[in-house]
C-alpha cells in the first residue's frame, strides 16, 4: 500500500490467530489480523489524495493481515477477521494489507490499545503515480471509487511512539520516528522540520549516509540504526526556540511518508508566601517564579477556628514579568480582615505543569489585646512632645525679644 495520510481513529480489540512460531530469542509468535478504523483522506479535486482537510473524510477500515505478535497466552480466543460487512458500522471502504515485506515493530502494542484506553492513530491516504508505474499498479484508477475490499501490501510505513512530549527547559529531548521500507526501495532521504506560530525551519537532513544538523546539537542515530528503522532525533540542551511542531519525513524513489511529533516545554512554578506589616496592617503576599507557558492561576481561601474555608476576595496582582530565559512571574497580595480568633489564609496556584495545584497556607494571629490602646497613647504623647517644643520656642522668643530680634538682622 502506497502510504498512510491523513486521520485518526481507533484500534478494535480483537484480531484472527492462525499460526505459530519461535523467533530467536525462544518466544512465541503467532499471526494476527489487526484491524484499525481509520479515515481516507479527499483532496479538493475528489480524489483520494494528501491534501484533504478534515472535512473531507471517508471511513475505512484497515486489515494488516497476519502480523507476528507474542503469544502472551490471550490469543487462543481470537478468530478471524469475518469482514468488513461483519464488522465495526459496515465501513464502505477497506483494505486488506499483507506484512510479508516489512517489518511492524512493537505490535503486540497496537493489537492491546483499544484495551488498554490508548488511541491509535490511522493515515491513510494514495500517493499519486503517473506513467507505467501507474498503469501497472491500478491504484489511480480504483482508489476513488471503490466500494469494498481492496488486496494491498504494505511497502513503506513511518511511526512514532510519542507523537507529544513534554520536557523543561535545558532537558534532553528524544524524538521517537520509526520506520519500515520493502526491499529493493531505493536510498533513503530523512528531513527534521520544525514548525510554529507560523515559523519553520529545518532542523536535521540525512541523505546517503550523511546528516547535516541545522540546530545546534542535534542529532540522529548511528547508520547501524538506521538500517534497523530507527531515524529518532535527539535534541539536547532544550529552550523556548525549540518548542513546537516536529515533522519526521522519510522518503525513497517511490514513496514518502511523516510523522508529526508536538514538543512541548513546561516549568512548574515556584511558590512563596509571605506575611508582611503584621502589627498594623497585615498583608500577604504569594509570588510565582519561574513558570512555561504563561497561563497561571490564583485563588485565595480564608478558614477561622472550628469554620469552612470561604473564597477571600480583594486581592490585587502584579502584571507578568518575563525573565531572560522566557519563564514568567507574577505576584498577588491580600490584605488580611482583623479576626479576633485568627484565621488561615491559602494561596492555590493551579499551572498546566502540575497534576495538582500547588497549596500554601500561614496562620494570622488574632490582634494583641491592647495593642490599640497603645497605639492611641503612643500617638498622644508624640503630639504632646510637639506641643511642649511650640511652647518652649514661643516663651524663649517672648523673654528675650531684643536678643531675638539682634540674631535675625545678623
Amino acid at each position: 500500500m502506497g502510504g498512510p495520510g491523513l486521520s485518526a481513529l481507533l484500534l478494535f480489540c480483537w484480531a484472527g490467530a492462525t499460526w505459530a512460531e519461535l523467533d530467536e530469542s525462544g518466544r512465541i509468535h503467532r499471526g494476527v489480523d489487526l484491524i484499525l478504523d481509520c479515515s481516507l483522506a479527499k483532496d479538493d479535486g475528489h480524489h483520494w489524495g494528501l491534501s484533504a482537510s478534515k472535512l473531507n473524510m471517508a471511513p475505512a477500515t484497515l486489515v494488516l493481515k497476519q502480523v507476528p505478535v507474542p503469544d502472551d497466552g490471550m490469543l487462543d480466543g481470537f478468530t478471524d477477521f469475518p469482514g468488513v460487512s461483519e464488522a465495526q458500522g459496515d465501513t464502505p471502504i477497506a483494505f486488506e494489507a499483507s506484512v510479508d515485506q516489512v517489518q511492524l515493530p512493537h505490535a503486540e502494542v497496537l493489537l492491546h490499545a483499544a484495551c488498554q484506553e490508548k488511541v491509535v492513530t490511522c493515515e491513510l491516504s494514495h500517493l499519486p503515480q503517473t506513467g507505467q508505474e501507474a498503469t501497472s499498479q491500478g491504484v489511480a484508477y480504483f482508489i476513488s471509487s471503490i466500494q469494498g475490499t481492496v488486496l494491498a501490501s504494505v511497502e513503506f510505513q513511518v511511526m512514532t511512539q510519542t507523537p507529544s512530549v513534554q520536557h523543561s527547559l535545558g532537558a534532553f529531548a528524544s524524538l521517537h520516528c520509526g520506520f519500515s521500507v520493502a526491499p529493493g526501495s531505493g536510498p533513503l532521504q530523512i528531513e527534521w522540520r520544525w514548525q510554529h506560530q507560523g515559523q519553520g525551519r529545518r532542523v536535521y537532513s540525512w541523505e546517503a549516509g550523511k546528516g547535516q544538523a541545522l540546530r545546534a546539537g542535534a542529532w540522529m542515530a548511528s547508520t547501524e540504526l538506521l538500517e534497523a528503522g530507527n531515524a529518532s532525533l535527539a535534541l539536547p540542551d532544550l529552550t523556548l526556540r525549540d518548542e513546537g511542531t516536529y515533522i519526521c519525513q522519510i522518503s525513497t524513489h517511490q514513496h514518502q511518508a511523516q510523522q508529526i511529533i508536538h514538543l512541548s516545554i513546561l516549568e512548574t512554578p515556584k511558590v512563596r508566601l509571605n506575611l508582611v506589616n503584621e502589627a498594623s496592617s497585615p498583608t500577604l503576599f504569594c509570588s510565582m517564579t519561574g513558570y512555561y507557558p504563561l497561563d497561571v492561576s490564583v485563588s485565595w481561601s480564608r478558614e477561622e477556628p472550628g469554620g469552612s474555608p470561604t473564597s477571600a476576595n480583594g486581592a490585587y496582582f502584579s502584571n507578568h514579568r518575563q525573565s531572560s530565559v522566557g519563564t514568567y512571574s507574577l505576584s498577588s497580595s491580600l490584605q488580611v480582615e482583623p479576626s479576633p480568633k485568627g484565621a488561615t489564609y491559602r494561596c492555590q496556584v493551579s499551572h498546566v505543569s502540575l497534576t495538582e495545584p500547588i497549596v500554601l497556607e500561614i496562620w494570622v494571629a488574632p490582634p494583641e489585646k491592647g495593642a490599640s490602646m497603645g497605639f492611641f497613647i503612643a500617638t498622644g504623647l508624640f503630639f504632646l512632645a510637639l506641643l511642649f517644643l511650640g511652647f518652649w520656642r514661643c516663651q524663649a522668643i517672648h523673654v528675650n525679644p531684643k536678643s531675638h530680634g539682634l540674631q535675625s538682622m545678623n
